[in-house]
């Protein structure tokens, strides 16, 4: 019986070994440094270094959508389009949807459906309310900033502001 018992922890601890060991890094966790260098650096998404030039397509209307806190993140999206113009999707949808930066998501329903999207939406709205630039909010976006934003507060009707 010890003998089965320590075969049967030798197990499980080879098993939470490659478990950990398969966890990726958060971006937060990179210092901004070397993010670009680092041989498994995680590559930023696709987005616009400048300010867009011409007209910006729509954002969805938040009445296409019965979640409260997806509405209220399409209503806060549609305030700061030029921001989102300028910001990375850490969900890759540049990848799977072609998408150009974080405005393509709000610009069609994949936004909806997407924590990630939902998540650096609000955070780039709650920056650009202190007043940060895009390229500063684009810096908090690729640390990882975005992850800790309450959404809590965003889930009642009509909570935008």
């Amino acid at each position: 019986m010890p003998r089965a018992r320590r075969v049967v922890s030798g197990i499980i601890l080879v098993a939470l070994g490659l478990a950990v060991a398969l966890i990726p890094l958060k971006a937060s966790s990179r210092s901004m440094g070397t993010r670009n260098q680092e041989a498994n650096a995680e590559p930023i998404p696709a987005y616009h270094a400048s300010p867009p030039v011409g007209p910006l397509p729509a954002t969805l209307s938040p009445s296409l959508f019965t979640d409260p806190l997806v509405q209220n993140a399409y209503r806060l999206a549609a305030r700061i389009k030029k921001i989102l113009y300028q910001e990375p999707c850490y969900c890759h949808c540049d990848r799977s949807e072609g998408h150009g930066s974080l405005l393509d998501c709000y610009a069609g329903k994949h936004a909806a459906e997407c924590g990630t999207c939902i998540r650096e939406g609000l955070y780039s709205y709650e920056q650009a309310r202190k007043g940060k630039s895009a390229a500063q909010i684009r810096e908090g976006i690729e640390r990882g900033d975005w992850q800790h934003v309450n959404i809590t507060k965003y889930e009642s009707p009509s909570r935008a502001k």
